[in-house]
């Protein structure tokens, strides 16, 4: 599987990536397998931290474990990701910081109706991952000029959604 198709995951499954240092290992994970001490050395973080994450990953099954080398003593264990976009199959919340339950210090809303043919649904599909990518590669390192930057957490999610209901395909015909 190339990392542009999608790689269909569970709520469950979509709900570890609910975390951005999660986000920003798949990212160090798409074309290359790594360590946990590799990915933490490229991210600038410690590696029991990354280590953990890795293995939340693992275990959910966002990343695959495809190499292991004995160095010395110890075996390294090299790890490489499903994908970089996860389709979520099922409903329910995948982040509960999107939810118009959670009380968010800080929130921002767009929201815009268009009328689009198929193909630019298409388009504009790709322009957000394309958006979406070149903002995971500007917060991979909180380094500016070798000098730790403080940031804030922030759940992002873009809808592009049918004004058109669902029609119910049940038969509902009383008889």
């Amino acid at each position: 599987m190339s990392g542009d198709e999608s790689f269909n995951i569970s709520i469950e499954q979509a709900k570890l990536l609910g975390h951005s240092l999660r986000v920003r290992i798949i990212k160090q994970l798409l074309h290359t397998p790594r360590t946990a001490k590799q990915v933490a050395d490229m991210l600038g973080e410690s590696g029991g931290n990354v280590h953990y994450h890795m293995m939340k990953l693992y275990d959910g099954g966002l990343i695959k474990m495809v190499e292991e080398k004995k160095v010395g003593g110890v075996t390294e264990k090299y790890y490489l990701s499903r994908s970089k976009w996860f389709n979520t199959i099922g409903s329910g919340t995948v982040d509960p910081v999107l939810a118009d339950e959670f009380d968010s210090s800080d929130v921002t809303t767009l929201i815009l109706r268009l009328d689009l043919t198929n193909d630019q649904k298409d388009e504009l599909h790709e322009e957000f991952k394309q958006l979406l990518e070149r903002w995971v590669d500007k917060t991979s390192m909180h380094m500016t000029d070798n000098v730790l930057t403080i940031s804030q957490e922030f759940s992002v999610g873009i809808q592009i959604k049918s004004t058109k209901e669902k029609k119910d395909t049940g038969d509902n015909t009383g008889v």
